[in-house]
């Protein structure tokens, strides 16, 4: 069944533009209840975070308005981190999560994203059932049965109890200056305030949002800010979330960046030693470095590739009965603690490494030499398909050619953005940016 409205990672677009308006948020949320209420009883609840969005207000109202209308009652959590809608629609014994984000994109944009009633992102089975109900006619509640709304308030400090006891027995970060940038998003109180419990001394940024400035100039795909932050105060490592903390970036003592490759490859090693890695591999997608690859080789580990999305690496993660997963872009999955990617659960598991072996973050942020990577985007306008122009097509055979047995590309459309994203791995430098160039070029000129 073809889809129209979910991507990799839910709805997501321009807030007040198709599908972000509250019209279809009104009917996703209606679709939603009518396909996890499956009787009439009154016992069915779904519960709803958000992070900082200006438009979070108009979605969630929306959301909420169709849940009622369909029998669900709404518990609205306000702004929580995406990992703690699926820990509380567990925990809660939910129907149904909603989280509303957009996740690392500007303010502008938001999004709508369901987890089940075991705490997992929807399978895109359900996604297209859901989607199909949006275009019918959905079946209203009788009047007796519409269902209520109200703000839980401690939502959040279920989640920050839950996620301090993913941090090892016996540890603490006393001693330890911590800068946490919450990128103006979901996790602005959450974060610091963990770190704080667990002893650390924090230097809070990106902790003041507005509405508008999640995201702007901090948070994962800003780390800069962070660095700044790690040099001017002189702290041991730095910790960059995103907009709705499921993804994070570490930064060493001199802010030096490290991506989720190098997390997970610390993890995995850490995990195997302790004999609690299952199944002796890592899952990751096929966006990860080819240096983890070899890293993990080495150690008689495999690396599972799935597509970008970490969605895509839970599902296999289930399948295969694996508990380490994630992206190069700061989703690390750990299924022993969180359905999803927690920022600040990963963030908890590499400073209890710094902690308990007294090695500075710069010698743990670097298990590996990555092979040189270059990723460039190329955004196109609506109702332009780049990737099936001839010229396009060309380009990327003789690029592939070019660098076989050296390297590898991968070009692929952005499940949440209108970019082609071009990437390659090759130790040859110079082909390197040859190659991607190329194909950059050839699908510019189809735009």
């Amino acid at each position: 069944m073809s889809r129209k409205l979910f991507g990799t990672d839910g709805v997501r677009g321009r807030a007040n533009s198709w599908p972000m308006t509250a019209e279809l948020a009104l009917k996703l949320g209606a679709a939603a209840g009518r396909y996890f209420r499956r009787d009439d009883s009154s016992a069915h609840r779904v519960v709803i975070g958000k992070d900082t969005r200006l438009s979070g207000y108009m979605l969630e109202n929306a959301l909420t308005a169709g849940l009622t209308s369909t029998g669900m009652n709404v518990l609205l959590l306000g702004p929580v981190p995406t990992p703690a809608v699926g820990y509380l629609t567990r925990s809660m014994r939910a129907d149904v999560g909603v989280m509303i984000s957009a996740s690392h994109n500007p303010h502008q944009d938001n999004g709508i994203k369901f987890f089940g009633p075991d705490g997992f992102k929807l399978s895109d089975a359900a996604e297209a059932e859901i989607e199909a109900m949006v275009a019918g006619e959905i079946l209203p509640a009788r009047p007796e049965n519409i269902g209520r709304a109200k703000r839980i308030e401690d939502g959040r400090g279920r989640y920050q109890e839950f996620v301090k006891t993913s941090f090892p027995h016996g540890l603490r970060l006393d001693g330890l200056k911590v800068v946490i940038d919450c990128a103006n998003g979901a996790a602005y109180r959450a974060a610091p305030e963990v770190l704080w419990e667990l002893g650390a001394e924090v230097i809070p940024v990106g902790v003041t949002p507005n509405g508008t400035n999640i995201n702007d100039r901090c948070g994962s795909t800003h780390p800069e800010t962070a660095a700044e932050a790690v040099v001017a105060h002189g702290a041991h490592v730095g910790i960059s979330l995103d907009g709705d903390a499921d993804r994070v970036m570490i930064l060493d003592e001199s802010g030096r960046v490290a991506d989720g490759d190098q997390i997970m490859a610390l993890l995995a090693a850490r995990w195997a030693e302790e004999g609690r890695l299952s199944g002796g591999a890592l899952v990751a997608t096929v966006m990860s470095n080819l240096g983890l690859e070899r890293f993990l080789q080495g150690r008689g580990l495999r690396l599972e590739r799935t597509a970008v999305g970490d969605r895509y690496v839970v599902e296999r993660m289930r399948e295969g009965g694996f508990n380490l997963g994630g992206e190069q872009s700061g989703h690390i999955v750990m299924t022993d603690y969180a359905t999803t990617g927690d920022g600040l659960i990963a963030a908890l598991q590499f400073l209890a490494e710094m902690v308990r072996t007294g090695t500075p973050a710069s010698e743990l942020t670097r298990s590996f030499e990555t092979v040189p990577q270059l990723l460039k985007n190329v955004r196109f306008p609506d109702g332009v398909r780049p990737l099936e122009v001839a010229a396009v097509q060309r380009a990327i055979e003789e690029s592939e050619a070019r660098i076989a047995g050296r390297g590898r590309i991968l070009i692929r459309k952005s499940g949440t953005e209108p970019l082609i994203r071009v990437m390659a791995e090759c130790e040859d430098e110079g082909l390197l940016a040859q190659v991607v160039d190329e194909i950059v070029g050839a699908v510019q000129a189809a735009v």
